[in-house]
């Protein structure tokens, strides 16, 4: 499996198209409560966009804003030239999602015509945006997942990541253990184990990883087995289970480590996630 494909099957997030169609006056977005990225796609027109830096970005072509942290912002229409957009909500939810969301620029703003595949999609997406065939709003959320995991894919070729899981799994040896950990995470792991496994002391072993990936062994390992948990248990799996299939010998220390990390039970979790 390749290096993406390897780390966004144990990411949890969701998006959610809240508004397609031309703007008009302007739109404030991200506020202090809200704890969701943005993608924002403009099929025509001229748009600007202010953070809440004061950095400003005008757009006159096809192109996409993506702003994978929770940043308020401004969405600004040109009275003359109203843009038609779609924008999307994007939830990461916690757990080795957080490591690759930190990881990433604050905002990336690219022109769709230059990128070829990212701008076969875009179309795609808006031809389902802007239309009123039936099972819309179904497609154009699916078609948003994969436009996310397409940003994805360009910001890995690209180098645009400074410090996460994907340069992890681009270093030689550092690589082997977190393919090694996204294969078997129910395995007893430990910092000794990983770095026997790296081929490494355990002190250099633990400085390499905390310098490129960010976080701990131990904390890379906990936030993954916590994101594997939350997939398992949207498909209502019990947590006894859950906690055998990801390194936990019962449920108690599952939810003991799980209600630390996300300030919930897994039930409690499972039920504002149904929300």
């Amino acid at each position: 499996m390749d290096q993406l494909s390897q780390i966004l099957q144990n990411l949890s997030f969701k998006t959610d198209v809240f508004f397609s169609g031309t703007l008009c006056g302007v739109q404030h977005l991200g506020g202090s409560d809200s704890n969701k990225g943005h993608l924002h796609l403009l099929s025509s027109g001229v748009l600007t966009l202010i953070d809440e830096q004061g950095q400003k970005v005008t757009l006159e072509k096809p192109s996409l804003i993506f702003m994978p942290t929770p940043t308020k912002h401004q969405l600004i229409a040109n009275e003359l030239d109203p843009p038609k957009l779609v924008c999307v909500d994007i939830n990461f939810h916690a757990g080795s999602s957080i490591s690759l969301v930190n990881a990433l620029p604050k905002l990336i703003c690219l022109d769709i015509e230059k990128n070829g595949s990212l701008g076969k999609t875009a179309n795609w997406l808006f031809e389902e945006a802007f239309s009123s065939e039936a099972g819309q709003n179904i497609i154009v959320n699916k078609l948003s997942d994969i436009f996310l995991v397409k940003i994805l894919r360009y910001i890995l070729k690209n180098g645009l990541v400074i410090q996460s899981m994907l340069v992890g799994m681009a270093h030689p040896k550092l690589s082997q253990v977190i393919t090694a950990i996204h294969e078997s995470p129910e395995a007893h792991w430990t910092v000794d184990t990983m770095a026997e496994k790296a081929l490494m002391s355990r002190a250099k072993f633990a400085a390499l990883f905390k310098e490129t990936i960010g976080q701990a062994p131990s904390d890379y390992l906990t936030d993954l087995r916590i994101a594997i948990a939350q997939g398992l248990l949207k498909k209502d799996l019990p947590v006894s289970i859950v906690a055998n299939k990801v390194g936990y010998e019962h449920g108690s220390a599952l939810a003991r480590v799980f209600k630390k990390k996300m300030g919930l039970s897994p039930k409690e979790w499972l039920l504002k996630f149904k929300k």
